[in-house]
């Protein structure tokens, strides 16, 4: 059963806003695009990966800060991967915690689907391994391979 998180408009502008944080924190650190990432989307990807984070956290009943150190832990003790695509895998990469849940939401502008999560042990297997894009190799895990978000 999949869940949807709608964000209201002040949640939203919370949540871009860290965003924007995020984005000149990095800027600012010197922080190297990883994954194969190329430039140009940047802002894109940290307040949508916000917007994401915030609705996770909505859905969870946890509390979110939003804005901590480069590489904190997303919402709560769970991380969060979001994308644009309905049918999107969850993407997880070597150097993720293979002890840590991650979530896969859908979505986009603040309303997103919860589709599953996944532990980072269980993604990592080489039937997941590939390039959904080129240049970026990953664990790419489709969603009827995900625990169900009551489970």
């Amino acid at each position: 059963m999949e869940t949807t998180i709608q964000l209201s408009y002040p949640e939203i502008m919370q949540a871009a806003t860290i965003g924007v944080m995020r984005r000149m924190q990095r800027l600012k650190s010197g922080y190297a695009l990883a994954h194969g990432l190329k430039a140009g989307k940047d802002w894109q990807l940290m307040i949508e990966g916000a917007l994401s984070e915030c609705a996770l956290a909505k859905y969870l009943g946890v509390y979110w800060a939003g804005c901590g150190e480069i590489n904190d832990v997303d919402v709560g003790d769970v991380d969060v991967r979001s994308t644009t695509y309905h049918n999107g895998h969850l993407i997880i990469h070597k150097s993720d915690d293979s002890n840590r849940k991650y979530y896969l939401l859908t979505g986009i502008d603040g309303k997103y689907i919860v589709r599953g999560w996944l532990w980072g042990h269980e993604a990592k297997k080489d039937e997941y391994w590939g390039e959904l894009e080129k240049g970026r190799p990953a664990y790419n895990i489709p969603q009827n391979r995900l625990h169900l978000v009551n489970e």
